[in-house]
């Protein structure tokens, strides 16, 4: 379900004329080297990580799952958006942000 929400948004944000990148491969190091991958849903324009659920509730562990991905991508921003409940949920999140970038 979720990848029905992500081709409808890629649509949106391909009218609006935004860059975006869909299933963006994340390389995770430690101390220089590689330890893992991760996949973020959406990255915009390079400066906003979009994470795509479809969950009746969204627990911490998604908020965290965000963070790190903001944290690997070196993004600052990220949105956590779930379609899975009558009204679509948005959390904004936030890696070591600067107030001087519009985002």
């Amino acid at each position: 379900m979720e990848a029905v929400y992500e081709n409808a948004l890629c649509v949106e944000l391909g009218e609006q004329g935004l860059s975006f990148e869909r299933q963006k491969p994340l390389i995770v190091t430690y101390k220089g080297r590689v330890v893992g991958n991760y996949v973020a849903d959406l990255v915009v324009e390079e400066k906003l990580l979009v994470e795509l659920k479809a969950l009746g509730h969204l627990s911490p562990d998604h908020e965290a799952q965000v963070l790190n991905y903001l944290r690997a991508a070196g993004i600052d921003v990220g949105l956590l958006l779930n379609f899975g409940t009558a009204r679509l949920g948005i959390r904004r999140l936030v890696w070591q942000h600067d107030d001087s970038d519009p985002v």
